[in-house]
């Protein structure tokens, strides 16, 4: 068992260090729009943006699959639904303090960001009561979420009356006033994370089978995901809310291909991320090397390593502008930096964040 969560925790420090990019490029670019805007943007700075794509959805798979593990060695149920409570609570009350915090240093907390730790940690309360169920129903659920909830995207929360907010919340991630200065800001819609996460745990059953043909299963089911991700984006019909086009420029048109919604979480968009996501864990199975023990380091403590970047990144960002004034999100087109500085400040930060 060992062996089989080392390539889990391979990945996801993978997947770590790919944040810390989105992060840095975010803090540190002197681009100010949305890099996937085909419209504005240039293929190094599309990709840079495109690759941590599978950062959200690898870690809520993998942390399901973590759980399965987890309530192996416990002897019922009931243990592991209070630890998933416990820690789920725990999470989204790290997110909208601590990790608040980290993003703009400013104590009004009573704007509440719904992100990746936000429906992480409800994903884990949902998964509190799923582990009761047999672990086929687990994946049917699951399943059901991740395949289904784009067919509800014309639904709107002003269509439903008092049920909007909660609506907005599960899966437009409409922002939701609660009065006053206090409203709630949802850019990670619960249905379709909750299902990624119920689909990972039953996941964990596969990475507890032998090797052989463990391999081999996930390589079959990886390939099979990656080949209905290109078929279906091909007949450009349905999996996804906005279909890609063709361009002038063959490259951008490969991107139009790749550019799948992420807010939330199309099917296709969750198919062309995990798809790869599970082939590359058929390899990590075998690789033992310094780079991948560099991994593991993060991998072991994923949490630790989020907020510690965080505050490393805002406090650089903070450094670096103060010829120009205080960082902050509405700081003038004069700050920012090329697309390779980027680079080599997300390698600066990694290195710091090893070091602690």
């Amino acid at each position: 068992m060992g062996h089989r969560l080392l390539s889990i925790d391979f990945l996801r420090g993978l997947v770590m260090v790919l944040i810390a990019l989105d992060h840095t490029r975010g803090f540190f670019s002197q681009s100010y729009f949305n890099p996937t805007d085909l419209d504005k943007t240039s293929v190094g700075l599309f990709l840079t943006r495109w690759i941590t794509h599978f950062c959200a959805p690898i870690f809520v798979f993998l942390a399901g699959a973590s759980v399965y593990f987890f309530a192996l060695r416990q002897d019922g149920t009931a243990s592991v639904s209070g630890f998933l409570a416990k820690r789920g609570l725990l999470l989204i009350l790290i997110q909208i303090s601590v990790e608040a915090l980290a993003w703009n240093f400013n104590a009004d907390l009573r704007h509440i960001d719904g992100g990746v730790l936000w429906a992480i940690g409800w994903s884990m309360i949902a998964l509190a009561g799923l582990v009761k169920l047999p672990l086929s129903w687990i994946i049917g659920f699951g399943s059901l979420m991740i395949v289904g909830h784009n067919l509800f995207d014309s639904v709107r929360p002003e269509d439903l009356g008092s049920f909007a907010s909660w609506w907005a919340v599960l899966h437009t991630g409409d922002t939701v006033r609660l009065g006053g200065q206090w409203l709630i800001q949802p850019y990670y819609p619960l249905v379709p994370w909750i299902g990624v996460m119920a689909v990972g745990f039953a996941f964990g059953k596969l990475m507890d089978s032998s090797e052989p043909r463990r391999r081999r299963t996930l390589l079959i089911l990886g390939g099979t995901m990656i080949a209905a991700f290109v078929l279906l984006r091909f007949i450009n019909v349905s999996g996804d809310p906005h279909p890609w086009k063709s361009y002038s420029d063959p490259g951008f048109t490969v991107l139009s291909f790749l550019n799948c919604h992420k807010y939330p979480p199309s099917l296709l968009y969750i198919l062309m991320t995990l798809g790869p996501a599970i082939v590359c864990l058929a390899f990590l199975d075998r690789c033992q090397d310094a780079i991948l023990a560099f991994l593991h380091t993060f991998g072991r403590t994923p949490l630790f390593f989020y907020i510690v970047h965080l505050y490393l990144i805002q406090l650089l960002a903070v450094m670096l502008a103060i010829p120009i004034g205080p960082w902050s999100p509405e700081t003038p087109e004069s700050y920012g930096y090329s697309l390779r500085v980027v680079y080599l400040i997300w390698v600066q930060i990694d290195q710091g964040d090893e070091i602690e």
